[in-house]
């Protein structure tokens, strides 16, 4: 019998890493760690962007607001369009996930 699910797996180092879990039809997921002193550039989501902290600090820059820092456990809904960046700043690693609905191949704006 065949399964019905998809699996994916994330994977779990100590360096920067960004990997892409899902990209389907409806929705795109990543799964990103950054070490201290890493960070995501500068770049305007492309989606109903939500980012979900699991383990260290998230220093998150949104246009021209001053960075704000969310932690474990905290999910962050960014609306399309906005400029963003993602930095870790702080000695924990970052690790976070990145959920895109609808997966912006099919966003209609």
């Amino acid at each position: 019998m065949n399964m019905i699910e998809v699996i994916s797996t994330c994977t779990y180092e100590k360096t920067k890493t960004i990997e892409n879990l899902v990209d389907d039809d409806h929705t795109m997921i990543n799964h990103i760690i950054l070490p201290k002193e890493h960070s995501i550039p500068s770049h305007l989501s492309n989606s109903n962007t939500y980012l979900i902290v699991v383990k260290g600090r998230l220093t998150l820059t949104l246009n021209e607001q001053d960075p704000h820092k969310y932690t474990a456990g905290q999910v962050i809904a960014i609306p399309y369009k906005t400029q963003m960046s993602v930095d870790n700043v702080d000695e924990e690693l970052l690790e976070f996930f990145v959920v895109k609905s609808p997966n912006p191949s099919n966003y209609k704006a």
